[in-house]
């Protein structure tokens, strides 16, 4: 029987889970279902220390290996939904009205379920593993992750490693996707009131126009990218809200601008926001109007470390091979709050393929359960060869 097999055993079962959690979603720090369900179904499999209500909404537990003392690490899932109409037609889609799981959390929280009744069964690892399931990984600051971090888990439960695992539309059911460093970008936003002087529209000479200011605001950080930042460097600046006069003859006291920061380092969230502010500034002023500007950090960029990154592909490729693991996957400027918990504690965040299936946050998105079996093989294989006796021994 090949090692995949063994956890095809699992699937349906686990399949069950993940519709179950499809057709309930919550959204951020508001699953408490979700996480009844969740500890329900751990102490089903026999794990007896589990803790619930952390960050709110948050599980963990933890399973100890048979295999004698050991260090502890870290298995995160996500479990929050989206405010998003769901649009699948899939006979287990929402029942709540609004909210879907359009981002695989239900899936994400499925496999680690799998992975925890498969190692709570077999325990053969030195060590103990901390399953981690969080709340709230998609809103603004802040996010489920940086809460748990900041309530002490990782001391609390002596993690000293921790992983992550996202599925990932496009990439082939059964492989995996993965790169040392950066993997994805930082986010943070930013606010812009551009006050001027209003007035009538059929008289802009009597006013200071702030809809103009705006405009020449947003055409200006544009020039930060294309122009102030090496080319070599991942920067993004996107204004995403304008908001002006609802009337047609109006020209407005005050226009509100916003948008978000993307960036692969930390140094480039300051640049940014010291070169947005200035910018604006600038502007503003040459037209006889001031700003008000708001910065705010949300999501620094998600880091994999070096060790940790290797461990997760030898991991991967135990379970399917050299060629279904790409070890330098594309970059992605999305962000993930994962991240807070990599600055804790070294670590690596995986994908795993989902198949020709509409994109994240996408109203017609589902999970695949065809990949089921692989994240929690992943999980399993990557518990065995981090904490397997040999390499803990050598490594004290």
């Amino acid at each position: 029987m090949r090692d995949i097999d063994i956890f095809r055993e699992l699937q349906s079962e686990a399949t069950d889970w993940r519709r179950y959690l499809h057709e309930n979603p919550e959204l951020d720090f508001q699953e408490y279902n979700t996480a009844r369900f969740v500890a329900e179904k751990l102490a089903s499999f026999g794990i007896n220390h589990i803790e619930t209500g952390i960050a709110g909404t948050g599980v963990v537990a933890l399973i100890q290996g048979v295999g004698g003392d050991g260090p502890t690490i870290g298995l995160r899932a996500d479990m929050d939904a989206l405010p998003i109409v769901e649009t699948s037609n899939k006979p287990w889609a929402s029942k709540t009205s609004g909210i879907m799981h359009a981002c695989g959390h239900d899936g994400h929280t499925a496999m680690l379920l799998g992975a925890a009744k498969h190692l709570a069964s077999s325990r053969n690892f030195k060590g103990s593993v901390a399953l981690i399931f969080q709340p709230a990984e998609e809103p603004a600051f802040p996010t489920g992750a940086f809460k748990m971090v900041q309530e002490g888990i990782m001391e609390r439960f002596g993690i000293s490693r921790v992983f992550g695992m996202h599925i990932a539309p496009g990439i082939e059911v059964g492989k995996f996707g993965i790169r040392h460093g950066s993997i994805m970008g930082s986010q943070d936003d930013f606010d812009i009131i551009v006050k001027g002087r209003g007035g009538h529209a059929a008289v802009p000479s009597h006013t200071i126009d702030p809809v103009v200011i705006a405009a020449q605001i947003i055409m200006g950080l544009q020039t930060l990218v294309s122009r102030k930042t090496d080319p070599l460097e991942s920067l993004v600046i996107s204004v995403t809200k304008l908001n002006a006069a609802q009337a047609y003859n109006v020209i407005p006291d005050q226009v509100e601008i916003g948008g978000t920061v993307r960036t692969s380092a930390s140094s480039l969230r300051d640049f940014a926001e010291k070169e947005i502010a200035a910018a604006a500034q600038g502007i503003a002023r040459g037209f006889g109007a001031e700003i008000e500007f708001k910065y705010l950090r949300s999501v620094p960029a998600t880091f994999n470390s070096t060790e940790e990154t290797n461990l997760a592909i030898e991991a991967a490729r135990n379970l399917v091979g050299t060629a279904s693991v790409d070890g330098n996957v594309g970059f992605d400027m999305g962000a993930e709050d994962f991240a807070y918990m990599l600055e804790a504690r070294p670590g690596a965040y995986i994908y795993l393929g989902n198949g020709p299936t509409p994109a994240c946050h996408n109203p017609a998105f589902d999970f695949d359960d065809e990949a089921l079996p692989y994240g929690i093989g992943y999980w399993v294989k990557l518990v065995e060869t981090v904490l397997g006796s040999e390499r803990t021994g050598e490594s004290g």
